[in-house]
C-alpha cells in the first residue's frame, strides 16, 4: 500500500512511497508551490530518506496544481537584504545540500514537471538525472530579470544540458521556454501532453525499474563522473572503477 505522508512543518510537501517508488510533491499550490527555506529542508530530508532507504530506486519529484514550482517565494525572505543578488544561506544552505543530493545520491532522482518552472526550481529540476515535461509548462531562468544570480548550480547543469550557447542565451534573456521546446532542446528528455504527463513518467519509470540496480547505480555514478570531470578522466575512471552488480547471470539466462 502506498505511504502518505508531510514534514513536520505542515503540508508544504508530501511524500508517497510506493513499491520501490518515492515520489515528493511540492505541496503549495495557491503560491504556486513556490520555495520557503523550510520547504527546502523538507525537500532534502526526503530524498534524503529516500537514498537511504534500501527498498527505494527511484525518487520522482513533481508540484501540485499549476505549477511544478515558481521559484523562491522572496515573500519568505522578510526584511532581509539580498546582497550582490545572493538570496542568502536560508536558503542556499538547504538547496545546495538537496541539489548535491539529487545529482549524487546513489538513486535515480526524475524531476516531472507538469506546469510553471522558474529560477530555483528550474535549478533543482536540473539537478535530477532525468527531467519530463508537459508540453504547456513554462520554464525559465528568470534570475537577471530580477537582479539576482544562481547560486544553486543553474551556470553549471544548464550549459550541460543545452550547450553553453543556448544556456547564455536563456539567461542572458531570461525568456520562457515551453514544455515541446524544453524537450527539443535537451533541457528535458521528453514531453508529453498535460493529461498524459502522468502515464509517460510511469511508462519511463517502469523502464528504468526493469533494469539491473547495480547497473543504475553504476551509470549514475560514471554519467557523475563525466559531467564533472570530463572526457580523459573520465575514461580513466571507467576503467579502473568496479561496482558490485550481482544479477548479470540471472538476466544473460538463456541468453547465452
Amino acid at each position: 500500500m502506498p505511504n502518505s505522508g508531510m514534514n513536520s512543518n505542515g503540508s508544504e510537501i508530501l511524500v508517497d512511497v510506493d513499491g520501490s517508488v518515492t515520489t515528493i510533491t511540492f505541496n503549495r499550490p495557491d503560491a504556486l508551490n513556490a520555495l520557503t527555506p523550510t520547504m527546502l529542508v523538507a525537500l532534502d530530508q526526503a530524498v534524503g530518506i529516500a537514498i537511504d532507504d534500501p527498498t527505494q530506486r527511484l525518487v520522482v519529484l513533481t508540484g501540485a496544481g499549476r505549477a511544478f514550482s515558481a521559484g523562491v517565494d522572496l515573500k519568505a525572505l522578510g526584511d532581509r537584504a539580498l546582497t550582490n543578488g545572493v538570496v542568502g544561506d536560508i536558503l542556499d544552505v538547504p538547496a545546495r545540500a538537496l541539489t548535491d543530493k539529487l545529482s549524487n545520491g546513489a538513486i535515480v532522482t526524475i524531476a516531472k514537471v507538469n506546469g510553471f518552472c522558474f529560477t530555483g526550481a528550474l535549478e533543482i529540476a536540473l539537478a535530477c538525472d532525468l527531467m519530463v515535461v508537459a508540453d504547456e509548462a513554462t520554464l525559465a531562468d528568470t534570475h537577471a530579470k530580477f537582479g539576482l544570480r544562481p547560486t544553486w548550480g543553474m551556470s553549471q547543469r544548464l550549459p550541460a544540458a543545452v550547450g553553453l550557447t543556448l544556456a547564455r542565451e536563456l539567461s542572458l534573456t531570461a525568456r520562457n521556454v515551453k514544455g515541446v521546446e524544453a524537450a527539443s532542446i535537451g533541457l528535458a528528455c521528453r514531453s508529453a501532453p498535460g493529461d498524459q504527463l502522468n502515464a509517460e513518467v510511469a511508462g519511463l519509470v517502469e523502464q528504468i525499474l526493469g533494469n539491473s540496480d547495480g547497473s543504475l547505480a553504476a551509470y549514475k555514478d560514471l554519467y557523475r563522473v563525466a559531467e564533472q570531470h570530463g572526457l580523459t578522466d573520465g575514461l580513466a575512471y571507467e576503467a579502473a572503477t568496479d561496482y558490485p552488480i550481482t544479477d548479470t547471470d540471472s538476466r544473460l539466462d538463456g541468453f547465452r
